[in-house]
């Protein structure tokens, strides 16, 4: 019997009495083991090149100081000298901030609550609020983290003396003859415990780029008034690295392919035409001088020595692929950034509704979970920091308020229907199957179901005092009337003769 013969009768035994029959040698067994491999694990002639800058290094220490520096200055000049780039950043933080945050406090009588919810908004008035939050925002896309710190400002018109400061990641960084701390607890201006929590920031005094020259001073802030806004990549990231790091090269191709394509046309267009022969060398063909110039002028015919003539340059560029190449490396550039192509584009020309609407899911989708990042991290820390100081001012708060029953939510600007008819009549057909609320639907625009309804009641009881003619309330319209039934006496009678058309009539 072969080997493999004696394989599957042995493997037969095993089933049958759980162990080999007898002359089936290990051996054959160890045969039959399968090595598998995966083809993007082997290393080629043709994909060396490819994965050589592939590495093992943690997400510290492929985010070095170094690394990160280089990004953010790359970053922050596309930015600056791309019109796309920068409408692409100024876009994302004008949808994802909006005009600001508007809070809404649960778990308090309306009253305080009212109350409470107007004297924060009076103070982010105040400190521009939704200004800054925009600025952190670019920052983040810019420089993939961005620092906020929480201070006092005798200056504000407020009796909340919070204000907050965006700071650029640059200035949050250990200088080199600070006290040695274990690596396992700092990485670059941020120390932790021993539990990962972050324990201080090393502010520097002065930013590493001002003009004045760098300094090497820098205050140790505690944790508790620092605001780091980031979003990490992978496990055990501690320092953000630039949204737009995937797309600069992708920005650098279309800059270096708009300028060539200018250079070329521009070239095309500085000769007016060539001169050639195609007399051979040496051949009949008056003499002339190579590279000699021949001056044109306006509405005159021209004469070209014996065997010579003239052709007109032609432009080649730019070519007709040209506007499907920007908008190819534009869908791929923005895509990192879950942006459609249109949005950053501003151009929707190619788009008909149901594709527009497909495409914009993604993006709201992504823009939510970037505003529930803010939340967390930047807008739940700030109110707690203003609620602390507002609780310490005599009668700035309700009196009898227990802070730690309040629970809270953040309403952000909504998003404009392409189509308000449709959108209002999915709304009314919402409310009428009760699967949705009104807190939902006025959430959806970014607003607060009950100060909306308030309001709606003020007006009503406005238009009633002033005589004004109120709307039927709202509801799903009534079918039509059936008309009535036919009378059989009404009914023409042809036979009725004059009479019958008199009735008619």
């Amino acid at each position: 019997m072969s080997a493999f013969g004696r394989i599957i009768e042995g493997l037969r035994a095993i089933g049958r009495s759980g162990t080999a029959a007898p002359g089936v040698r290990r051996a054959d067994i160890r045969q039959m083991r399968v090595r598998a491999r995966y083809d993007a694990a082997q290393t080629t002639v043709d994909n060396h090149r490819h994965w050589l800058l592939a590495d093992g290094l943690s997400a510290d220490a492929a985010a070095s100081p170094a690394v990160r520096r280089t990004l953010r200055n790359r970053s922050r000049y596309e930015v600056a000298n791309n019109s796309y780039a920068r409408g692409i950043v100024l876009t994302l933080a004008n949808d994802c901030v909006g005009t600001g945050p508007r809070l809404q406090l649960l778990g308090l009588g309306s009253t305080a609550a009212r109350q409470v919810e107007r004297a924060f908004i009076d103070w982010a008035r105040v400190v521009d609020l939704p200004e800054k939050l925009r600025c952190m925002r670019v920052a983040q896309v810019e420089d993939g983290e961005v620092f906020a710190l929480l201070t006092t400002n005798p200056g504000l018109a407020s009796p909340v003396q919070l204000d907050i400061r965006p700071v650029e990641a640059d200035q949050i960084a250990t200088p080199l003859f600070a006290e040695p701390v274990p690596i396992a607890q700092s990485v670059d201006g941020i120390r932790y415990d021993g539990f990962g929590n972050p324990v201080e920031y090393h502010l520097l005094r002065r930013h590493p780029g001002d003009t004045g020259g760098f300094s090497l001073g820098y205050d140790r802030i505690p944790a508790g008034a620092i605001v780091h806004l980031f979003r990490p990549d992978r496990p055990g990231q501690r320092r953000g690295v630039p949204e737009l790091t995937p797309a600069l090269p992708i920005f650098a191709d279309l800059r270096r392919y708009c300028q060539a394509v200018i250079a070329a046309a521009e070239t095309a267009a500085d000769y007016a035409g060539i001169a050639y022969t195609d007399a051979p060398a040496g051949g009949e063909a008056d003499p002339v001088e190579p590279m000699d110039t021949i001056r044109l002028e306006k509405r005159s015919l021209l004469t070209m020595p014996g065997g010579w003539r003239m052709e007109q340059m032609r432009a080649e560029q730019p070519t007709t692929t040209y506007p499907q190449f920007v908008q190819a490396k534009l869908n791929e550039a923005c895509r990192c950034l879950n942006m459609p192509y249109n949005i950053a584009a501003g151009n929707s020309s190619g788009y008909n509704y149901a594709s527009g609407r497909l495409d914009h899911q993604t993006y709201y989708k992504a823009l939510r979970v970037d505003q529930a990042r803010m939340a967390a991290q930047v807008l739940d820390r700030i109110f707690a920091a203003w609620l602390a100081e507002a609780r310490l001012i005599a009668g700035f708060l309700p009196t009898g308020l227990d802070a730690a029953d309040w629970s809270h939510q953040w309403f952000w600007d909504g998003h404009e229907h392409v189509d308000p008819a449709k959108e209002a009549n999915a709304q009314a057909t919402r409310l009428a199957n009760n699967t949705t609320t009104l807190a939902d639907e006025y959430a959806r625009k970014g607003q607060d179901w009950e100060t909306q309804l308030r309001q709606r009641a003020r007006e009503q009881a406005l238009m009633r005092e002033l005589g004004l003619e109120l709307k039927p309330a709202d509801g799903p319209s009534a079918p039509p009337a059936a008309p009535p039934a036919a009378d059989p006496a009404d009914q023409p009678n042809p036979d009725a003769g004059d009479d019958v058309d008199a009735r008619a009539a």
